[in-house]
This record gives C-alpha cells, structure tokens and sequence, in this order.
C-alpha cells in the first residue's frame, strides 16, 4: 500500500493497539505522518563505536555485535524483581547480558540469534558486563564471521551502533517505538519545495537527505547540515507566510480616518498625566497610518506599565470622534472588565458610549444605554465574534480593532473580526516584550512600534531572591507592611500541558492557600486559579481592587494586565520554574502607583538562586527577555505566560544575521511567487486561511 506524508498516523500501526497509540501521539501533537516525521529528536546517544568483545573496555558507550549463546529467566525471591540474563559470542570472546524486569524479552531473545547490545561495559567479578543495555536483533546473514560492521550499520542498525535519536517522549510512548516508525515512513516520496537555485546559493541538503539525517545521522557533519537546512525551513516559513499576509492586507481598502489635530491635543491634555515622548510617537505613528487607504496592521509592544492601553486609547478617541465605531477585543473576561472601567475613565468628558460584551454576560439580559444605535467602542472577549455581536457592531462604521495579546488569538478568530471591505484597521498590543529576533520571525506581517520609555514618578520595584531559610522572616515583614496598608500577590507556579498537571496544580495552591491562612492569621486571605468561574474570579479582584482582600493567593492564570494599585507585595513560589520574562511579568503585578513596592522570589534550587540574583539588578522586560531566549532557547520562553506562540524546534532565532538573511530571501520570492508554485501550495497549506495569491 503506498502511503503519503497526509495520511493520519493510524496507518501504521497495528489495529490492535491503534486506539492507545493514537492518543498518546496526540499528546505530543502528531496526527499526520507529516507530524511524525517532522518530531525531531531532542538529543542523540551516540554508540557509534562498535567493539570486538575482546578489545572491549570498561566505560564509555559501545556497541557490540554477537550471536546469543545462551538466555536465561530467573526470579529472585528476596527481592522480588526479574533477572533476564544472556551471553552474547562474536567470535573474539563473550560478554555477559543482564537485564531487570524485562519479562517480555523471553519472548524476543534466544539460544542462536543474532543481537546487537550499546551501552557501557561496566567490571563485575573478573568479567565485562553490559547491563540493561539498549538492543535489537540482527539478521543472520550479514553476521557471518570476521562480519562486516560498516555494512551491518548501512543496511539495518537503528538503535544501536550509530548516532540513536531520542525524542521528545509522553508515559506509554518510547523513543524505541519512535524510531520503529519514522524509520519506515522515511522512504515515502518527499518532494523538495525549494528552488534549486537557494539549495545551492546556500549549500542546503534536500529535504529528503535533511530528514533522514536529522533522524539517523550518518555522521556529525551531516547531522550539522541536516539542522541547517532544517533551521532555514522553520525561519523561511515563518517569514514568507508573514510576508503573504502583509500582501494580502496590502490589497485592501480601508477608510481613511482623518487626523483632528486639536481634539487629539484636547484629550492628551484632558488626560490626569503626562505622556511620555514614546508614547506621543506612537500615537503619531498610528494616526498616520489610520489615515491611510491601507489597513494599519500594527504591532504596539511595551514593558510593563509603559502605557499602552492609553496610545489605544488615543487612537481609538481618533476614529470615533470621525464618526466611526471601535473594536476592542482581549482575552478574558477579568482583562475586559478592566479595559472597560479604564477607557470610560479616560472619555468621561465625552459623549463616547462604552459597552461591554464578555460570554458571561446573556444575551438576552444585555441593553444599551444609550439613544445611539451602536455603541462607540465595544469592548469585549471573543464574544465579539458571536453572533451576539451582531447588533452592536456597525460592520459598515467599524473602522478601527484593537486586539489586546493579539497571541492569545488565532488567525481564524482575528480574521473574523476583521474581515470586510472595507477592512478595519488593527492596532495589536501585547505587553510581553519580545527579544528583536523573535519579533522579525513571528511578526514579519506587521509594522512594530516599541514603547521603551516609562511614565514619569515609576519607582523601580526591589526585587530579592530570598533563600528558603529566611521565608519565616519574610512573612513576618510581609505581615507588618499589610498592617501600614499593603496587599500582597503570593503567585504559585502553575503548568498547563495538560488537564491532569492543572488539577494537580491547583490542589498545591489550594493546599499552600490552607497553609498561609494560618501563617497570616488575622489577615484577610483569599484565593484565585483558573478553574473558578469567570464571575467568581472577577468578583474575588474586584474586592481586592476594593481593598477587601489583604493578601491573594494565585496562580500565574491571574491575567497580566490586572491592575491592583494597592498591591505593593508580590511573593512568586517556585521561581526557578519561570523564565526572567514571566517573572518581570509578574513583577508587573505591583509597582502601579508611586510608592516603593518589592518582588521576593522563592527558590530551594541553590543553582537558580544565583540566575535569579539578575531580576534584582535588572528591570528592563527587553533586556532580560534577551536573557531568556539565551538561556532557554526560543522554545523555552513560550511557556505558561506566553501560551499561544509557536515553538522553534530547530531554529536559532538569536542570530540577527541569519534571520534578516532568510528575511531577505523570503522578499525576493514573495515578489515573484508565481515563479515557485510548489512554496505557493505549501505556504496556502499552513495559514489557518487559505489565501490566493493572484
């Protein structure tokens, strides 16, 4: 049966286990043979050297080639375990084989076959032995002895004897199985998508050769060269799909939204503060481009408390004072709520109507105040793109969409919002700064404008590592600054891979929460994770916001732009489990008004105690994002606070030089895509909506 890279994954295995191994590839996101092959491994053993049982030597990772002797099976009745031991003979001597608790290979291993065993060789007695080592049988006729290893590793080794890839693995599911798999999908047609003339301008391999040896190298170098082409297809990828849609929103009409000069002066003037000139560039820079033909597609970055929800709020005040309707969208419920109290404060001294739509609010219980026959600004979760929607959004006036962690959205649920014609402009924000690399690769679609500079009277929050045996002392002090008037976060880490480490998550928050309701006896305690209901966590903030609420036990689920003007406190548990962009983060939990406010990081991992030492020198959200993406890896940053970004598997983003390279490469060919019809069909496949390139 021939079989393609879209095939499900069912199709190659037996029917009797189908069921189970479905699901556990599921867990680790392969559905397709195309996912399979594409799971690359993680790390390599390397048994590459293969020994004669009498040159062979104590340590150090071997593989040795033999014919079974002998195989026993005993059970051990003191201890309780089993012992499966062998004796393997390649003609020069012979090696003792244990293994523990390995019942099933009495069903695999026997007197006269032939096996190939890695591992290192450890002394007992008098005698060599290999222990629990890795192995698989060899056909018998390329053994005939003195045998011909290199022959033996071309035709047939793939868990010995070589470089052995190790994947990423789940329970149930072994690297071991892995290789069984990927090793017969290898030679299914693969077709090369790049043109000859970039394989060659950059020595890349083909995609087939790439892959095999990405999965099992013939030697270091062409592994090296196997992630080379591998990392240029990750980053191309990224580039040339970004690039298409910025084309794509280039073919659109938007109404041009005059700039009223003086208005926009009134209401910076009308604001309680003063914008700093970062913020003042913004609004000017997106002004002009709402002022375009065009459809603004904007990416607003800024540190915590740099002030991005007033830039918004500038533009927004822009495109309704035109007469035209605003769209806020954000993730949650507790981010809408906010949004809404903060921009009806800001246009309190206008005739703007401000209305809320969240999916906890029904529909049929919602009204609007108001003699307009739409609201000027709606501000809502995905709500927004239900049908509920409908009679409060204007599609004929609505001329501007504000997206708030934009990331936090799929491309699908964006373009919902945003589709028409003519087409809104889009202002997107998200105050999770991002290193420079990563915003070339991730945002090659949208303009990007970086709010670096703070407002005026922020006092830099002091952070200290503290060492577990000086927690007593901390929560004593912690006890006296909520008596003068503090409130305080306690943060608990919180994973969320999977539904069962999320119970397990919350059991340990809720069991912490237990624990310091007698630590801080007196005080009031409440606690917040993201299985309450969206009314019930909003209710719990609203009373902390209100001063009811001393100190409020959380996990990170507690959304990033909740504002707590009286939290003056964060304590973050388990700080060694956040990257430093998670942690400054949450250090942006407090620090909201002008007085002094303090981060005390938690940590029994004396290792991290000492990485952590730089979140209390260093309070700059780029700079120690720059750190992250250093010390973990692109992949590494995107964990809970940044959910809904794509992981590298391959690609080193922190080279500038490469990025803009391939960034390059990806113009030229987006200016002449009709010339390479095969990255046409393949690009199309991976937007989450196909677009034709014409």
């Amino acid at each position: 049966m021939t079989i393609r890279l879209t095939d499900s994954v069912k199709n190659i295995i037996h029917p009797s286990v189908q069921s189970r191994y479905l699901k556990l590839l599921e867990k680790i996101g392969v559905k397709t043979l195309d996912d399979l092959i594409n799971h690359y491994p993680v790390r390599y053993e390397d048994y590459s050297l293969i020994s004669e049982i009498k040159k062979l030597q104590p340590g150090g990772k071997v593989t040795v080639i033999g014919k079974i002797s002998s195989f026993s099976h005993k059970f051990t009745k003191k201890r309780g375990f089993t012992i499966q031991q062998a004796e393997l003979d390649d003609g020069t001597g012979k090696l003792k084989i244990i293994w523990f608790n390995q019942l099933f290979l009495k069903n695999i291993i026997s007197s006269g076959i032939n096996l190939s065993v890695a591992g290192i060789a450890e002394v007992q007695g008098k005698s060599l032995v290999l222990q629990n080592p890795e192995f698989e049988i060899v056909k018998s006729d390329l053994l005939i002895f003195p045998y011909d290893r290199k022959k033996v590793l071309t035709n047939e080794l793939i868990h010995t004897g070589r470089l052995v890839p190790v994947y990423p693995e789940t329970k149930g599911l072994t690297s071991k199985w892995l290789r069984n798999k990927i090793i017969g999908i290898l030679d299914t047609p693969i077709q090369e998508w790049l043109p000859p003339q970039i394989l060659a301008s950059k020595s890349l391999l083909d995609i087939k050769t790439a892959l095999k040896e990405i999965h099992f190298p013939s030697s270091e170098e062409l592994l090296a060269k196997a992630k080379t082409r591998l990392e240029f297809d990750e980053i191309f990828k990224f580039q040339i799909s970004g690039l298409i849609r910025k084309k794509q929103s280039d073919k659109k009409m938007a109404v041009a939204i005059p700039v009223n000069q003086p208005a926009i002066n009134e209401f910076i003037s009308s604001l309680p503060f003063k914008l700093t000139s970062g913020q003042i560039t913004a609004i000017d820079q997106i002004l002009s481009d709402m002022n375009k033909l065009r459809p603004m597609n904007r990416l607003l970055q800024g540190d915590v408390g740099s002030g991005k929800t007033v830039v918004a709020a500038a533009a927004a005040f822009s495109a309704i004072k035109a007469g035209f309707q605003v769209a806020f969208m954000v993730p949650t419920q507790v981010l809408a709520d906010q949004h809404a109290e903060t921009l009806r404060a800001l246009f309190k001294s206008y005739d703007i109507q401000v209305t809320l739509l969240t999916g906890a609010l029904a529909n049929s219980k919602f009204k609007i105040q108001s003699s307009k026959p739409y609201p000027d600004l709606i501000i809502g979760t995905q709500a927004l793109i239900h049908n509920r929607a409908n009679k409060l959004i204007d599609k004929n006036k609505l001329a501007l969409v504000v997206i708030d962690e934009q990331h936090r959205f799929g491309v699908e649920q964006r373009g919902k919002l945003i589709d028409g014609e003519p087409a809104p402009h889009v202002l997107s924000m998200t105050a999770t700064p991002i290193p420079r690399t990563v915003a070339l690769t991730l945002y090659s679609d949208l303009d990007i404008t970086t709010l670096i500079d703070m407002p005026d009277g922020r006092i830099p929050i002091k952070t200290w590592v503290v060492p577990e045996t000086k927690r007593s002392a901390s929560y004593h002090w912690i006890s006296d600054q909520v008596k003068q008037g503090s409130q305080v976060f306690i943060i608990c880490p919180f994973v969320e891979n999977s539904e069962l480490e999320t119970l397990k998550s919350i059991r340990a928050v809720t069991t912490e929460f237990e624990k310091l309701k007698d630590t801080f006896r007196g005080l009031k305690l409440s606690l917040v994770h993201g299985r309450l209901r969206p009314k019930v966590k909003t209710q719990i903030l609203s009373d902390m916001k209100a001063g009811k609420i001393d100190i409020l036990v959380a996990t990170p689920v507690v959304e990033v732009g909740v504002d707590i003007p009286g939290a003056k406190i964060i304590v973050i548990e388990g700080a060694e489990r956040f990257g430093f962009a998670q942690l400054h983060q949450l250090r942006g939990r407090v620090g909201r008004n002008n007085s002094q406010s303090y981060c005390l990081l938690f940590s029994s991992d004396n290792f991290w105690n000492n990485r952590l030492k730089a979140m209390e020198k260093i309070s700059d959200g780029f700079h120690l994002a720059e750190m992250d993406l250093k010390m973990r890896g692109p992949g590494g940053m995107w964990t809970t606070l940044q959910h809904g970004w794509p992981e590298f598997e391959i690609a080193d983003i922190t080279n500038v030089n490469k990025v803009l390279e391939v960034r390059r490469i990806a113009e030229e060919i987006i200016n002449d895509i009709d010339k390479y019809p095969q990255i046409k069909t393949l690009i199309n496949s991976m937007l989450e909506k196909t677009i034709a390139l014409n």
